[in-house]
């Protein structure tokens, strides 16, 4: 009887809650509804957004965003993906597959509140404070550069802007504020406990009253509608964002016109983490960690020309071009200078090259050192001890590959080169390499370093391209009348490289690097997400 009564008490809670859920369906389909006939009445009335961004008479008044998602966002149409971003990275995979369970419900739900409080209760339920404006400065730019609406995005170039948005203000604040330069953010707030951590509790301001606010402060407001919310009784003048054209390429923003160059970013997802995207994810994981091993474990055993053959039938693309052999002879005291991409660099350049040649490295983990087929020898730092350490190289091993970059670069940019392989070389050897990944980053600033290989060969399909190029003799150009420094050997080969690949070149370093996403200056591997005391900029 006891049972009999605990089944029928949960059988009512459940029909209560299915209840509730559908009641907050129907009225969001209501809600929906309504809307989609009012903006096809907007959209006549008034003018596009396109019209904005070309309009002389705006000067001097502030514009106002109705709402980041769906105004200066293209797509996707849910705010799904942003929560599981920060999910996924900022919490556990358990989090992300938790959250990827409710993604039926949250579905139905919609845009609607109730369904809103779900996600970000657990996305932050938990959370650190630090963790999520990590994942903020260094995760989330990625995704919003390549949604954002190009016409919206002008519209507020060079104006006051203020956005008003549902999503979490710690989210977007320090996108907007960087890349956009929007003077203020009105977005939702997550309670905080013990200073520190989140409880996963979401409240909304009150964005008329926000509005109000700014008229009263004497500012002639412009707003920028997705024609959805109807904010628009305070504003003098009104454009809206319609559906066909934020759908349309021409509202694309391409890389070239990003309003800040997007240089460095973390996190290991590498596609936008839609419901469908990550069931796919989790469905191949199983799959993926026996494959990885698989393909290093015949990657260490087997020599080069057979394990090149075993890859191509795991699906790993490999290119190559050019050859490191004059005339079928080895020469000696030749330095291979190579784009850094990834960990696994040297040993393409070793599969390209079919012989093995060592490489030099900084702070490179145990585990991989272990795992790769040709030897590393590890440099401290000291400009004196690590020339001596490559000559010492060079005449023993005859060969030597070198990253002058530091550190891994995800984006089409090269950091600036370390003059010192132009010391020490006869002859430099330039190597344009470049990796292709479809799932997953082999890259990480502040996660386990260690990890960066299997990763990389958890992709369905990796691919990489070696192009060797022409040899060049340091000490020919260096020397003479009008010989050049080590300095500008270094900057030249970096412009040859570039240019190979498409690519740009910067003066940034792997400082640059490590104090914008791990707040450190990439000297040893920290062992927690922290913020850096100082930020450097992104310019070229």
């Amino acid at each position: 009887m006891v049972l009999l009564k605990l089944a029928l008490r949960w059988e009512h809670s459940c029909y209560k809650l299915a209840k509730k859920l559908l009641g907050h369906v129907f009225l969001q389909y209501k809600t929906t509804t309504s809307n989609q006939r009012s903006a096809s009445g907007l959209q006549t009335v008034y003018p596009s957004v396109t019209e904005c961004s070309s309009s002389s008479n705006l000067e001097g008044q502030t514009i106002v965003c109705d709402d980041f998602h769906g105004t200066l966002l293209r797509a996707p149409d849910s705010l799904f993906p942003y929560f599981m971003l920060v999910a996924f990275e900022g919490g556990s995979l358990l989090r992300a597959l938790l959250l990827l369970a409710l993604s039926p419900a949250l579905c139905l739900l919609g845009k609607h509140e109730f369904g809103m409080r779900i996600m970000a209760f657990v996305t932050f339920c938990g959370m650190r404070t630090g963790d999520l404006r990590l994942i903020a400065r260094t995760v989330l730019p990625k995704i919003f550069l390549e949604n954002l609406h190009l016409q919206a995005c002008e519209a507020l170039k060079g104006r006051r802007a203020v956005v008003l948005t549902t999503l979490p203000r710690l989210m977007v604040e320090g996108f907007l504020k960087e890349y956009l330069e929007v003077g203020e953010v009105v977005g939702a707030e997550l309670q905080v406990v013990k200073g520190c951590y989140f409880t996963g509790v979401i409240s909304w301001p009150d964005k008329q009253r926000a509005l109000r606010d700014m008229v009263k402060a004497g500012a002639a407001i412009v707003n920028l509608s997705n024609v959805h919310h109807h904010h628009h009784l305070l504003a003098k003048e009104i454009y809206v964002v319609r559906e066909e054209e934020s759908r349309s390429e021409s509202s694309k923003m391409t890389r070239n016109k990003y309003p800040k160059p997007l240089v460095f970013h973390d996190g290991r997802l590498a596609f936008l983490p839609t419901p469908c995207e990550m069931m796919a994810f989790f469905m191949w994981i199983p799959m993926a960690i026996p494959l990885a091993v698989f393909r290093i474990a015949m990657g260490i055993v087997f020599p080069y020309k057979i394990s090149i053959f075993i890859a191509a039938v795991t699906g790993i693309r490999f290119r190559r071009a050019g050859d490191g052999k004059a005339n079928g002879e080895i020469k000696k005291g030749v330095v291979y200078v190579c784009t850094h991409r990834t960990l696994l660099d040297p040993v393409m350049l070793c599969s390209a090259l079919e012989r093995t040649v060592p490489a030099v490295t900084y702070s490179l983990s145990r585990v991989s050192e272990a795992l790769a087929p040709m030897r590393t020898v590890r440099l401290t730092r000291d400009r004196g001890r690590d020339a001596a350490t490559m000559r010492r190289l060079l005449a023993v091993e005859g060969g030597l590959a070198v990253c002058p970059e530091g550190t891994t670069c995800r984006e089409p940019y090269l950091l600036r080169f370390s003059p010192l392989f132009a010391e020490v070389a006869e002859e430099v050897v330039p190597v344009a390499l470049d990796a292709r990944v479809g799932m997953l980053y082999a890259t990480t600033a502040s996660g386990h370093k260690w990890l960066d290989p299997v990763v990389f060969m958890m992709n369905p399909t990796p691919g990489y391209e070696v192009h060797i190029l022409p040899p060049v003799r340091p000490r020919e150009m260096t020397t003479g009348e009008e010989g050049w420094s080590a300095a500008e050997v270094a900057n030249r080969i970096q412009k040859q490289l570039a240019e190979k690949l498409g690519f740009e070149c910067t003066a940034l370093t792997r400082r640059d690097k490590y104090m914008m996403l791990a707040g450190n200056e990439g000297v040893a591997a920290p062992m927690h997400r922290r913020e850096p005391e100082k930020q450097p900029t992104n310019s070229l």
